[in-house]
């Protein structure tokens, strides 16, 4: 694949740009900071998250898409602990980062004050609604965790035939899989036609059987997760020894498996095999099993900067060049207006990224907009299923109704 393919994100961005840079400007370098799991709990999502981030920010200074000018990001393994994330984001501090990118849902409500504090603009690769709760300077990237689940819920109660559906919730044992529970439970109390059997929070069993089993004798018939693909494609191929596996959406005595974006993905495949087949998932990225302008320009940065397969085909590679395309659309933005680049300007930047001013990265299914009072920045979703061993789109993107009716 030839790798100009990639320079369809900012080519008419970056003439209007160059244009109107003074000759004379001189080189600056903008430091940026990273902390996330490349290791520990999480690293299968922080990992490509990573390299993500990397590539598109080299991508930057290669391609002199600043002109002269250049991002540095320093990225940190956290083993996903808060405590180091909150040491690595001091020392970025004293760096003079004018822009930070944190990763996981408790380091993120951790720092919460901290960041209002400094008045620094964050991104998480977490996206906690509950992020958001008296915060000024956190940004998600995507639609929320409870805006996925409510998302999948309504595609149950919109197609599901016969009685109320009974669902259960599979949620990973911390911060970042309770965060939509509530609101999930919020959408059935204001009339989202469903039942919520259970939720439960897996622990590190190799083995589901007694879960799925007690789910069956409850009738439950969708479970939808809220974790990360390993424990999905554990009981994934419990739920297929056993039997258990709808191959039709509500198929009567089966179970219909859905999950939130880091559930799922062509890594949760390579996990699952055959046993990932008609999972439901959603997410606000497009993936590369489906052709198109945003798979040719992920495989192609991939690809220039020497990533295997895995990694270029990752959805968790795409989020993390998604963020640092926000990173840098913000600081390109800045020059254009000749400010100069500080962390006050970034974030007000970043509130202006709407109406007319949205950003459309073509790693997602619908455009970044946010401002003083939305901080959430694609509002889109797209229902993905598995079908012959690949995620391909199912229906349209939207945007699911529940959520403003819980707010």
């Amino acid at each position: 694949m030839k790798t100009y393919k990639i320079s369809i994100w900012l080519l008419v961005s970056l003439i209007a740009f160059m244009l109107a840079m003074p000759a004379s400007s001189g080189a600056k370098v903008y430091k940026l900071g990273l902390s996330l799991a490349i290791t520990g709990p999480t690293s299968d999502a922080g990992n490509p998250y990573a390299k993500g981030v990397e590539d598109y920010f080299r991508y930057v200074n290669d391609m002199k898409l600043l002109g002269n000018d250049t991002i540095d990001c320093t990225i940190r393994d956290d083993k996903y602990e808060t405590a180091i994330t909150k040491r690595n984001f001091e020392e970025y501090l004293d760096m003079g980062i004018v822009f930070y990118l944190n990763y996981s849902t408790g380091s993120t409500l951790g720092l919460k004050r901290d960041f209002e504090e400094v008045k620094m603009p964050v991104i998480p690769a977490s996206f906690h609604a509950g992020n958001l709760e008296d915060s000024n300077y956190i940004f998600l990237p995507i639609a929320s965790y409870s805006a996925q689940a409510i998302g999948l819920a309504e595609y149950v109660v919109k197609n599901h035939k016969g009685k109320t559906p009974k669902v259960a919730l599979f949620v990973h044992p911390s911060a970042f899989g309770r965060g939509p529970v509530e609101d999930v439970q919020k959408a059935v109390a204001a009339g989202l036609g469903m039942e919520i059997v259970e939720v439960v929070e897996h622990g590190k069993d190799l083995d589901n059987t007694a879960m799925l089993q007690r789910l069956k004798s409850k009738d439950v018939q969708y479970v939808i997760s809220q974790t990360v693909q390993s424990p999905v494609a554990v009981m994934l191929k419990d739920a297929s020894r056993l039997g258990l596996v709808a191959k039709t959406f509500g198929e009567k005595g089966k179970i219909t498996f859905m999950g939130c974006h880091y559930t799922g993905g062509n890594d949760l495949v390579a996990l699952a095999g055959d046993a990932a087949e008609n999972y439901y998932w959603t997410t606000s990225y497009i993936i590369t099993s489906e052709p198109g302008v945003g798979t040719d320009a992920q495989l192609a940065l991939a690809k220039r900067y020497g990533r295997d397969d895995k990694f270029a085909n990752s959805h968790n590679y795409a989020n993390g060049v998604m963020v640092a395309q926000v990173a840098a659309e913000a600081i390109k933005r800045a020059k254009t207006r000749g400010k100069e680049i500080t962390k006050e300007v970034l974030y007000e930047e970043l509130l202006a990224m709407n109406g007319m001013n949205a950003f459309y990265p073509v790693t997602t299914v619908g455009p970044v907009t946010f401002s003083k009072d939305d901080h959430q920045g694609v509002d889109t979703l797209q229902l993905y299923a598995v079908e012959n061993g690949q995620f391909k789109s199912v229906g349209m993107p939207f945007i699911p109704e529940y959520t403003g009716k819980i707010k």
